[in-house]
């Protein structure tokens, strides 16, 4: 099967992918999209990485420089100018496998099952087949296969990695 563009420069998604993952790999990044898209008389490449633990700005860097060697030593992008733009899916990437939702461990999550109901939980664990999130203190088990959509929600007030209910400003502590 040719990597080749067709006669109008236009690369296929899947051949682009196939080329990119295993330079992605390499850094320990797991490649989760490439998009070609016109932008004027140029081509936008747009690769998306990510990895456990997050990507560093440095790693990014490191990435893009791999993935551009590699295409100026291939053909795969035809002759035509483009701009390669290299970054991670960032917060508002949909949760569409499991290492996603890995990812997100202990970030609360709005889901919509494919039966149409909507709930909103913190991840508690994550297993290749489930998601089990706090819902309101219940726990609740979270088939992958049920899920239609799910979204990290950005929390502004709750600070990075802490789970425990804050200290009110004025000293005192609630019990429960």
């Amino acid at each position: 099967m040719s990597r080749k563009p067709d006669h109008n420069g236009h690369t296929d998604t899947t051949s682009l992918e196939n080329f990119l993952r295993p330079i992605v790999e390499q850094f320990g990044c797991d490649l989760e999209a490439a998009d070609i898209a016109p932008a004027g008389r140029r081509r936008l490449l747009r690769v998306l990485v990510d990895r456990d633990g997050g990507i560093s700005l440095d790693d990014v860097a490191e990435v893009t420089r791999a993935i551009s060697k590699a295409l100026d030593a291939d053909d795969i992008m035809g002759e035509g100018a483009y701009t390669l733009e290299v970054s991670s899916p960032g917060v508002d990437r949909p949760l569409t496998l499991p290492r996603h939702w890995r990812r997100n461990r202990d970030r609360l999550v709005t889901v919509t099952l494919t039966a149409g109901d909507k709930l909103t939980g913190r991840i508690k664990s994550v297993s290749e087949e489930a998601a089990e999130l706090d819902v309101d203190g219940t726990r609740r088990s979270v088939a992958y296969a049920d899920v239609a959509k799910a979204k990290v929600q950005i929390e502004f007030n709750r600070a990075a990695g802490n789970d425990e209910p804050e200290t009110p400003a004025d000293g005192t502590v609630e019990e429960n």
